[in-house]
């Protein structure tokens, strides 16, 4: 395997030539490409499959003894007995891509014994690409990020269509459909809070959560727990990716919301 600089790099180059091969297909907002749905409400394309293939070709070349996890694959037990894996959602935000909106990106993540490693984030329907290393920072098209300093929850910038009537002292901003995409808002300062209260899984939010501790957010559950990747089950119940000094207030918000949906019976 490469050295980490090399490595990153080559990453980086995988990541980016997967997002342009998808950009391609997307046709500048009118893709053609062929869909349907893996379960009712929840969307697939071939570009999801082909950019899938694409990367695993290549991220397999640079670390051949990595696992691969990812939301167009059949999961195995693999993944379980490396100490590396790919963590892969090759389209995040489908429906802006079908819908030829450019809310969508490539997201790769390297996890390493539980923890992400590399994350990156290509959306070239934006002209954007996220990359952060651990202990290394993070950029978009090479400027360093950081979140905000917002210390109050009311106030806070949400991408969101709308606000329930119990977060209307929040302030709605745009919002792409790619959750990895407004992750990512929160660690450019264009965002303040994402929080959600449903089952998600690791590839929707693996890159995009080393991208905004890297820039000083903080990502938890909806719980406040920390997150862990490559778990047998590679889901966590909920997410929280905010500014640091609102953090703790909107743990306070979301945690007996996400404890009242816990407790419900499942079925």
């Amino acid at each position: 395997m490469p050295g980490d600089d090399a490595r990153l790099r080559a990453v980086v180059s995988a990541v980016a030539d997967a997002a342009d091969h998808a950009l391609t297909l997307w046709a500048g907002g009118e893709t053609r490409v062929r869909q349907w749905e893996k379960v009712p409400g929840h969307p697939v394309c071939e570009a999801d499959l082909a950019v899938d293939a694409m990367l695993r070709e290549r991220l397999a070349a640079i670390d051949p003894e990595a696992g691969w996890l990812s939301e167009e694959t059949a999961d195995t037990v693999h993944r379980l007995g490396v100490p590396r894996v790919w963590v892969v959602d090759p389209i995040d935000g489908t429906r802006d891509y079908l819908r030829g909106r450019p809310g969508w990106s490539v997201s790769v993540a390297l996890v390493e014994n539980g923890a992400v490693s590399i994350g990156i984030l290509a959306a070239p329907a934006r002209n954007e690409l996220w990359v952060a290393q651990a202990g290394a920072g993070a950029i978009r098209n090479g400027l360093a990020l950081r979140a905000g300093d917002r210390s109050i929850l009311p106030g806070a910038r949400v991408p969101a269509d709308q606000l329930p009537k119990a977060d209307r002292d929040l302030v709605a901003v745009d919002k792409p459909n790619s959750i990895a995409l407004r992750m990512a808002m929160v660690a450019a300062d264009e965002a303040d809070l994402v929080a959600t209260v449903r089952w998600g899984n690791e590839w929707d939010v693996a890159a995009s959560a080393l991208i905004c501790t890297e820039a000083g957010a903080t990502v938890t559950d909806a719980l406040g727990d920390p997150l862990r990747f490559n778990r047998p089950q590679p889901v966590a119940f909920g997410l929280l990716c905010a500014a640091p000094g609102i953090h703790a207030a909107a743990v306070d918000r979301l945690a007996p919301r996400a404890k009242e949906i816990l407790a419900k019976p499942a079925g």
